[in-house]
């Protein structure tokens, strides 16, 4: 049997680039998909929405990349997508559903030129690839569903290049245990370890904080000031800063 044909076997990310996911979603324009039923609904094409493919490395949650197309691409403009991504580094395995973009001959042959061993879960089956499915649902909850979708195809793409930034760098993630996409992905020592400023006047320097746990930088009683900004402008991609009073 061909071995881009085991579609059911198990893979285990050991390291960044080890296993990254791949998937396509639907965003939606500021004229809408009203309806999903005919006569009544509109097609999936641009003005009406726009197709992302996004990129996501399994180990550290980071988003690798994303493209955006008109309609839906075909599995030629996800190669072609995916060899710009992979010009540098390529993972050794890549992950995605049965879509007709990835269940086809020209992307397991691309595959196997590249030397990448594609993984296959389920089409339209919830969880069968579910670290992107879970990207792609924090993508429209905390940056498409909270903007104005551009029309121009260069606009929309630097929206969505935006908050892949801010989500790498800034968005602290629960399965990284607070560390940052970025901090794995690159190997720095995450920010929510190191010492902490404790404004509690009699807390114990000795005493157990929240996890992970960390040293009280200084003495207890310190004054902070809270900092706000935004990331590249957007109001939804905030950046938190929490410094001490002079």
């Amino acid at each position: 049997m061909d071995p881009v044909d085991l579609a059911d076997r198990v893979v285990t990310a050991k390291r960044p680039d080890h296993v990254h996911h791949v998937d396509l979603t639907v965003v939606p324009t500021s004229l809408g998909m009203w309806t999903a039923w005919t006569p009544f609904a509109l097609p999936q094409v641009w003005p009406f929405c726009w197709w992302a493919t996004v990129v996501i490395d399994h180990f550290s949650r980071r988003a690798m990349g994303v493209a955006v197309f008109k309609k839906q691409p075909t599995s030629v403009e996800v190669r072609t997508f995916l060899g710009r991504l992979y010009a540098k580094t390529k993972p050794k395995y890549i992950i995605c559903d049965k879509g007709s973009q990835f269940w086809c001959a020209g992307f397991k042959a691309w595959c196997k030129r590249k030397g990448i061993r594609p993984r296959f879960g389920a089409v339209g089956k919830y969880g069968s690839i579910a670290v992107v499915e879970r990207f792609i649902r924090t993508l429209k909850d905390e940056c498409t569903r909270r903007i104005t979708i551009p029309l121009r195809c260069d606009e929309m793409r630097r929206e969505l290049l935006c908050h892949l930034d801010w989500y790498n760098e800034h968005r602290p993630h629960e399965f990284l245990v607070g560390r940052t996409p970025n901090e794995v992905y690159h190997d720095r020592p995450a920010a929510n370890e190191t010492p902490r400023i404790e404004v509690r006047p009699h807390w114990p320097p000795d005493a157990s904080c929240a996890t992970p746990a960390a040293a009280i930088d200084g003495e207890p009683s310190q004054k902070v000031v809270l900092l706000v900004s935004y990331h590249a402008g957007r109001k939804h991609l905030p950046v938190i800063q929490i410094k001490r009073v002079a």
